[in-house]
């Protein structure tokens, strides 16, 4: 199966995936969607039946900014040094289950460096991905010996990208150290604030902040404000966000993190929808944002080097190494690889 086959095939793939960013009524009477429209609608209603975080709106937001990746244009230059290998490889997948899809760009990487995939799915977000890939074999049947998924034991594989908590990854470390891997750990992503923010760069910022009610590696879960910060000016840019209490998990952890912190004297920022905790440590409970002040923007750079290994972005609108701009965290390039490795390369060179 040659690198042009898998490209033609995914672009077909994206464009049918493009059509979930919201429900539609007068559907196109395309071939794929005769055949696939209706249990693609259906996987994403069991995705929150499976999942309570998995609420429909943050499913399609997934999968409508996946399928933007999926175009020619954009696959052909991304995969310009990729060429078949004489021996190919079985990668094992080991996915997470924190946000729709997540697993999704791994898989991707795998198929256009002309390796087969193992898959091992979470629990959480078991849905999607099998009739992605039904999709694809139905495409070109090329794939059907490339896309194996499994419950059991992982077995007879040559190397392993695996993503989950720190406490996962230990248990990685120690199982599949042996062989060519790619572990990822918690990460979570930082804001930095200068006070002259307008409002539309606040909303945005909380995009950054509530987009899969936090769960993303993506997420920013504390931000670095100056001396004398204006907290109502984020509370007023945050307000439209007070629909992820419609979510019961959610509502739930505000509910708790409330009770836990106050019973123990601890000061917090309440707007009803989220609390803010001045703390130094980069991850935060869902539901809480941590904060933390700052001088000087050499105080901040020297945070995030400090932290780096915690740190999946940066997001500011002042002059910090690497920083994006507000709401950009979850709408990263093809090639803003996890972790800051490169995903492709590691493929290339087994």
């Amino acid at each position: 199966m040659d690198l042009h086959a898998i490209i033609h095939s995914l672009s077909r793939l994206g464009s049918f995936m493009q059509q979930f960013q919201f429900p539609i009524e007068n559907v196109e009477n395309s071939s794929l969607n005769k055949l696939f429209y209706l249990r693609f609608e259906s996987a994403i209603s069991a995705a929150k039946i499976h999942n309570g975080w998995f609420d429909e709106s943050q499913v399609r937001k997934s999968i409508f900014a996946l399928s933007k990746w999926l175009k020619v244009e954009i696959l052909a230059p991304w995969t310009s040094e990729c060429i078949k290998p004489d021996n190919p490889q079985k990668i094992a997948l080991i996915m997470a289950g924190n946000i729709p899809l997540v697993g999704f760009h791994d898989f991707i990487c795998s198929l256009v460096s002309g390796h087969s995939v193992l898959v091992k799915l979470s629990s959480n977000d078991k849905q999607l991905l099998p009739l992605i890939s039904e999709i694809l074999i139905h495409l070109d049947a090329s794939f059907q010996d490339k896309i194996e998924f499994t419950e059991s034991r992982m077995k007879d594989f040559d190397a392993v990208i695996a993503t989950g908590s720190d406490n996962t990854a230990r248990y990685f470390d120690y199982y599949f150290g042996k062989y060519p891997n790619i572990i990822r750990k918690n990460r979570n992503s930082i804001a930095v604030l200068s006070s002259y923010e307008t409002n539309e760069s606040l909303s945005l910022l909380a995009e950054d902040i509530f987009s899969y009610y936090g769960l993303g590696c993506r997420n920013v879960s504390k931000i670095y404000i100056p001396v004398g910060f204006n907290f109502d000016l984020l509370f007023e840019a945050f307000a439209s966000r007070k629909e992820v209490m419609i979510n019961k998990k959610y509502a739930n952890n505000l509910e708790y993190y409330r009770a836990l912190f106050l019973m123990g004297g601890n000061k917090m920022l309440d707007n009803g929808f989220l609390l803010l905790r001045e703390e130094v440590s980069i991850p935060s409970p869902i539901s809480m944002l941590h904060y933390e002040f700052y001088e000087s923007i050499e105080q901040v750079q020297e945070n995030i080097d400090h932290f780096k290994s915690q740190i999946q972005c940066v997001v500011s609108d002042l002059n910090i190494q690497g920083s994006l701009p507000f709401g950009h965290t979850q709408t990263p390039f093809i090639d803003d690889y996890a972790d800051r490795i490169d995903t492709l390369a590691f493929l290339r060179n087994l």
